[in-house]
């Protein structure tokens, strides 16, 4: 049970990377450090007080140059192949008594795949976002997913079930309003 619970919270939280890097980590390193995670013994300087410090500014840092429309979806594209490396890290850090070569294998392909679920989510409502409004509701959208990031960084901990279930919900309602934008501009063509 806890070998699930640990996938679980490993998979949950590496998609969370895909809309904030820093956040998950933060709240990961958190959560260790008042004991309500386990990291694994070679993971453990993720819950160090300078880490923590370090991943609060990190985040604070994101978070505000998400705000920034144009630069939000560079950002969000370039960061992608750290956010998977992130995905893999997360899920390798919460696998406590497991072989290095299972523990790798399930970080490399649930972890890391999450993440790029979780990236892709994230860029593609960005880059909805700008090409419909300009980039004017992007800064709002960075807003969302900040907090989403947390909200759901801290449900991963706590219930990792719900969160991958809120996860699904949110993509397919990316997914959604993806296709409608998309069949409405298809629809003013000139033929």
């Amino acid at each position: 049970m806890e070998l699930l619970l640990s996938i679980l919270i490993g998979i949950s939280l590496s998609a969370t990377t895909g809309f904030r890097l820093f956040i998950p980590l933060l709240v990961l390193s958190g959560c260790s450090l008042v004991g309500w995670v386990e990291l694994s013994p070679n993971f453990a300087w993720i819950g160090t007080y300078q880490v923590f410090a370090a991943l609060f500014i990190a985040a604070v840092l994101e978070t505000a140059a998400y705000f920034f429309p144009y630069i939000d979806n560079l950002l969000g594209s370039a960061a992608t192949p750290v956010k998977i490396l992130a995905g893999m890290l997360i899920t390798a850090s919460v696998m406590v008594e497991m072989s290095p070569m299972l523990t790798w294998t399930l970080a490399i392909i649930l972890g890391g795949g999450s993440a790029l679920g979780g990236s892709v989510v994230s860029n593609t409502a960005h880059a909805g976002s700008t090409a419909t409004t300009g980039g004017f509701v992007n800064p709002f959208l960075s807003m969302f997913e900040s907090i989403v990031a947390f909200v759901l960084s801290i449900l991963s901990i706590l219930v990792p079930v719900i969160a991958i279930v809120v996860f699904i919900l949110i993509t397919i309602m990316v997914v959604k309003i993806y296709r409608r934008l998309r069949r409405g501009r298809l629809a003013k063509r000139p033929q």
